[in-house]
């Protein structure tokens, strides 16, 4: 008998698009054999649909006339498993869709991949592919992760951390910046990915165009020293707490030492129908051009990064060298990286179907482990009724 395997993707982010992409790439890599794969489009407006035109990435170019054909749903648990339901009950006829055996969230940005999607599942209590909801948060905030990793010892950039109500102040904020860093510095939303609102700014000025920029997209940010030349070196980690394992590095192509990839370049790629490929568009030297130190060193930092955060399934961890003094640093992890850095395995002979059987066996086992936590506490404390009295028993 089939597994039944639900694939997540879509959702209210601004890197909705791009779950689109790595979703659709995914479900065609996926073993068909054994797993009954039922694809869960979540609208911007977080709605659910089902239905075969989800599997077809030229549905997309017209999603108002896609979901007309198909069924909006509702995950929920009953009878001890989470079932597939319609949203709109039929009078007559069952409207179960599927039951579902494991979940896989293949999606990126606020509201999926920042530990809410996570959470979701993980109250539903069914095996769900990827990290769980802390790792997921620590993941998406891009300052958070950096205080625990510098705080056991990994090689990152220091910053400053800006709310939308200190907005009202900019001139402050940006006098905080020029007592820190010396300029250019990067600006970023502490909680996107994808290249989405950060910009580098050189001066007074251009430091507060991009604050502005990036404040459109999130209530918090950051802002670190720009590394003024920059070779960027990104590694993907499969594996969980007890296990990981490094891939071949890669070096993405940028014009300029200085340049910052953009969203165009990531995932559009400049063709017409590389927005079909994801991350896989993107011009990259594989592997990256780097001496075997740093190549070693890089890989071990990632794998502990990753082991440390608690991750599991497959990330994505990007790093920076600064050219001028041969340092390397920790920039980011992405904890479901576009494309799901399939291309960063298959030089080490990992075909795309054997990545995602090893990160849904990491669910599985992630999911037997946590059933042998206890979760309940034998107590009669329910049953002493009204004897605690209207203000209950806590001191």
């Amino acid at each position: 008998m089939k597994i039944n395997l639900a694939v997540l993707f879509g959702g209210k982010s601004v890197e909705h698009e791009v779950s689109v992409i790595s979703a659709v790439q995914a479900m065609a890599s996926m073993n068909k054999e054994k797993y009954n794969i039922i694809p869960i489009y979540m609208t911007k407006g977080n709605e659910f649909y089902t239905g075969e035109k989800l599997f077809d990435i030229n549905s997309y170019k017209d999603i108002p006339a896609m979901l007309k054909e198909c069924t909006e749903c509702i995950m929920l648990r009953s009878e001890g498993k989470v079932q597939l339901i319609r949203q709109k009950m039929k009078k007559f006829g069952s409207n179960l869709i599927s039951e579902i055996d494991i979940a896989f969230p293949i999606v990126h940005g606020t509201n999926v991949e920042d530990g809410a999607l996570q959470g979701f599942l993980q109250t539903l209590d069914i095996p769900y592919v990827g990290c769980d909801v802390l790792a997921s948060a620590v993941g998406m905030d891009k300052f958070v992760m950096k205080i625990l990793l510098k705080d056991a010892g990994f090689p990152v950039l220091d910053c400053c951390r800006f709310s939308s109500f200190e907005a009202d102040n900019i001139g402050a904020c940006i006098d905080k910046v020029e007592a820190k860093f010396s300029y250019p510095v990067i600006v970023k939303p502490i909680n996107l990915g994808s290249s989405v609102g950060i910009s580098k700014a050189s001066d007074r000025d251009g430091l507060e165009k991009a604050m502005d920029e990036a404040f459109q997209f999130a209530d918090r940010i950051l802002v670190e020293p720009a590394v003024v030349k920059l070779k960027e070196i990104n590694c993907s980690v499969v594996g969980d707490s007890e296990s990981a394992e490094a891939s071949v590095l890669e070096e993405p192509v940028q014009a300029s030492e200085d340049e910052i990839l953009s969203y165009e370049q990531k995932y559009v790629g400049g063709g017409k129908s590389g927005g079909s490929k994801g991350m896989a568009t993107l011009k990259r030297k594989i592997p990256a051009e780097i001496t075997p130190e740093q190549d070693e060193y890089i890989r071990k930092t990632a794998v502990d990064a990753f082991r440390y955060l608690g991750c599991n399934g497959v990330t994505r961890i990007d790093f920076m060298i600064d050219m001028e003094t041969d340092k390397v640093y920790l920039n980011e992890i992405n904890t479901i990286p576009g494309s799901l850095a399939f291309y960063l395995w298959e030089p080490k002979g990992v075909r795309y179907t054997e990545l995602l059987e090893r990160m849904i066996n990491l669910a599985q086992k992630r999911y037997r482990q946590n059933e042998k936590i206890s979760y309940s506490f034998d107590t009669n404390i329910l049953a002493m009724g009204g004897s605690f009295g209207s203000k209950g028993s806590k001191r």
